[in-house]
């Protein structure tokens, strides 16, 4: 006889509260009957195991041959992940329109307290695992190094997940507390106040375009925490504070677009160039005013025609393109020199000849070497005329050229007067030619000595190199050994 039958019969007839008189009394049987099914003396005919499955929901194999237990279990559970799952992609649904519907400024909140949240939850991990990961490695002490090694890795591991998980719930429930359940309840006002609204009534303002309604986190008992405006002040303090050094910065930005816009009429005789600088200067100056004019705006809570600066930005880059492209037609009747010979001079110096004497840091092979019978070194120094040549010694051997401009004033005048005749002259402050007159020996002996002193420098480099890998690996040892020492 089917026990298996037996005891499935009394338990699912116990879970739906029937008593054997009842059972026999929808089944048309006597309670006897169901006795003897239930004690296994006697097993009921196909149509009576019909009737069974289809009052307790269950199929032939289950109420015959199965655990009904078992099968409750699995299908409890199968219930649980799928309702986990309809939880969680209900979670990420809400959230999206949760977003999509808040203002923008409801959306920088929200995201700042989650952040600020965030933050907190992540110093208390730091310092929670700092205690456990402590009171860890202190229990399994006794243990040899590499066991214990071993273990407080793994629980280290185990322990860095398992704060991570629970951060993320912590997390994510204060988000749905705190918004998300706002956001459903606002959605199903509005769904019940549409239900009520009269067919007719929606008809007739079915063509007024209207505005989707935002939601707007404001301060409800429900929604958020004094504390929690008060740090949303105190951030918006702190970027209005550094708002400020930013807004000096474009001020001063204006104010040199604006000098740039008064000295390009310097070169209003170029044409095109000049007309595309000066729109490029235009267009510049004002997507400054309009970023000024958000930063005080931001800064002193005040509202700004935000149409129009957009507007303003758009012509501005378009009106950059427009000069750009004027400019680019004004250069094409440049002339480029590669130099005015007009600009060029020869100035002269002369040194005492010395057996350890060195020309840094010119190569001696961008230097041109001239014999003359003079023992001295006359060097002439081809540059700018209106840059000078300053020498330098250093320990009487080491002999350094340096370059000032001493006219700057002429030399823009200079060059302002080539660009109104379409001329573009490189100016150059460096050292254009070196010409060394002196005897073939001192040639030689010069350049014998900058390579000596080349290959010197060369290998102090090396060695400094040496030493600082000597220096890092040491270093790196060091470290290991304090640590073998910490774990000990």
């Amino acid at each position: 006889m089917n026990t298996q039958f037996s005891e499935n019969l009394k338990r699912v007839r116990k879970e739906h509260n029937l008593s054997q008189e009842e059972l026999a009394n929808e089944l048309g049987v006597s309670r006897q009957a169901i006795s003897k099914w239930e004690s296994a003396s006697a097993y009921p005919e196909m149509d009576k195991i019909i009737a069974l499955c289809d009052k307790f929901n269950l199929n032939i194999d289950d109420l015959l041959h199965r655990d009904i237990k078992e099968i409750k279990g699995e299908e409890e559970s199968k219930k649980k992940i799928n309702n986990a799952i309809d939880d969680f992609l209900k979670f990420i649904t809400n959230t999206i329109n949760f977003f999509s519907s808040m203002t923008f400024k409801s959306k920088i909140k929200c995201i700042l307290e989650q952040v600020f949240i965030g933050v907190i939850l992540f110093l208390l991990s730091i310092l929670l695992y700092n205690l456990l990961e402590s009171l860890f490695r202190g229990l399994f002490a006794f243990l040899p190094d590499n066991a214990s090694i071993f273990i407080v890795n793994i629980f280290e591991s185990i322990l860095v997940i398992a704060l991570v998980i629970v951060s993320i719930i912590i997390l994510s429930h204060i988000f749905k507390v705190r918004y998300l359940d706002y956001y459903e309840k606002i959605d199903k006002n509005n769904i019940s106040n549409e239900d009520e609204e009269d067919v007719n009534v929606k008809n007739k303002v079915s063509n007024i375009k209207t505005k989707e309604k935002r939601i707007i986190i404001r301060d409800p008992k429900h929604s958020e925490y004094r504390f929690i405006n008060s740090l949303f002040k105190f951030i918006v303090g702190i970027i209005k504070f550094f708002l400020i050094f930013i807004g000096l910065f474009v001020c001063l930005a204006l104010i040199g677009l604006v000098v740039s816009l008064v000295l390009s009429f310097l070169i209003c005789k170029t044409g095109f160039l000049f007309v595309g600088i000066l729109l490029i200067i235009l267009a510049l100056i004002v997507i400054v005013i309009d970023i000024l004019l958000l930063i005080l705006n931001f800064i002193f809570n005040r509202k700004g025609n935000k149409k129009k600066m957009i507007w303003s930005f758009i012509m501005s880059l378009v009106v950059i393109g427009v000069g750009t492209g004027l400019t680019f037609i004004g250069s094409l009747s440049f002339n480029m020199l590669k130099e005015n010979e007009n600009m060029l001079t020869t100035q002269t110096i002369e040194y005492e000849m010395k057996d350890d004497i060195i020309l840094y840091p010119y190569m001696y092979d961008e230097i041109e070497f001239i014999e003359a019978d003079n023992n001295s070194v006359k060097v002439d120094i081809e540059i700018n005329k209106y840059f000078k040549v300053s020498n330098f010694k250093e320990n009487d051997n080491i002999v350094s050229i340096w370059v000032d401009c001493n006219e700057p004033i002429k030399l823009l005048k200079d060059i302002i007067h080539n660009i109104n005749n379409k001329k573009i002259v490189p100016v150059n402050g460096a050292i254009s030619k070196i010409k060394v007159y002196t005897t073939k020996s001192n040639i030689n002996k010069i350049k014998d000595n900058y390579l000596d002193f080349k290959t010197r420098f060369d290998n102090r480099e090396e060695e400094i190199r040496a030493y600082q890998e000597t220096i890092t690996r040491l270093e790196e040892e060091n470290a290991r050994l304090k640590d073998g020492i910490d774990e000990e």
